[in-house]
């Protein structure tokens, strides 16, 4: 009796490598965050060429490969006008695999033809920036914003190292979006940059309904008691000493 039991609790322990491993694939996947990837152009003109392209050409593309494209223009035009746009990928296989199988899209190449064309002979924008991000642990998936939203804010906020990077994410991740949530802060998207001009650094988006909505909010966030309690932490000093902050317009036919 004693030697069947032996046997048979021998037999579930050997089960239990198997059920750890399937359990850890399971969380795994279940924790996958999305990849962010940003091109920000700066134009020689103002835009028409290039909207028309995206619109036209490489947004159904993307879409294909059932990626979202969000579009934006600067909100109070500045010297250069911008095009900033955001590409939802949802994990790094994805975004490797596009790379790849885009250009052997014969739809796509036959419709961006014309603009590759016309663009190397007058080009449409000096140059692009881009920034690759992987999603934050807190907000791993994109949220939605309204249909109403007609603001948006690009923050870049650059660490003094990639110590500090990390402890400016942890800030986001366990205290500072949970108060964006409280104050109406609307949050888009987190990415910790893993690739990019600005180095180390993180890329969040948020939305508003109008610009007073959004004074409103920041000034709510600033008075938060919450806020207040962990902006003089001594695990968050320093994080990040580089901040570019940019408000945006949704474009037409941006789909975000």
């Amino acid at each position: 009796m004693k030697r069947r039991n032996f046997i048979k609790a021998a037999g579930l322990m050997a089960t239990v490598p198997a059920i750890e491993s399937i359990a850890s694939v399971q969380s795994s996947l279940a924790k996958e965050k999305e990849i962010y990837e940003w091109r920000i152009y700066t134009l020689t003109g103002n835009g028409a060429e290039l909207d028309a392209f995206y619109k036209d050409s490489l947004i159904p593309a993307y879409n294909s490969f059932k990626i979202k494209v969000g579009a934006f223009t600067l909100y109070k035009k500045e010297n250069e006008e911008k095009r900033f746009y955001m590409f939802i990928y949802p994990n790094i296989s994805t975004y490797k695999m596009v790379k790849k199988e885009l250009w052997k899209n014969e739809t796509f190449r036959k419709a961006a033809q014309p603009f590759y064309d016309s663009s190397a002979v007058n080009p449409v924008y000096k140059e692009f920036e881009t920034f690759l991000c992987e999603a934050f642990d807190k907000i791993p998936q994109l949220l939605t914003p309204d249909r109403n939203r007609t603001l948006f804010e690009f923050r870049n906020y650059k660490s003094p190292n990639e110590e500090a990077n990390q402890r400016k994410v942890r800030m986001f991740n366990v205290d500072e979006i949970a108060i964006f949530d409280k104050v109406g802060i609307n949050s888009v998207c987190y990415g910790e940059v893993l690739a990019g001009p600005r180095m180390p650094s993180l890329i969040y988006l948020t939305w508003y309904k109008d610009i007073d909505t959004r004074n409103l909010a920041w000034k709510k966030f600033v008075e938060h008691p919450d806020w207040l309690r962990i902006k003089g932490l001594p695990e968050y000093a320093n994080t990040a000493t580089d901040n570019k902050n940019i408000l945006l317009s949704p474009l037409y036919y941006s789909q975000i």
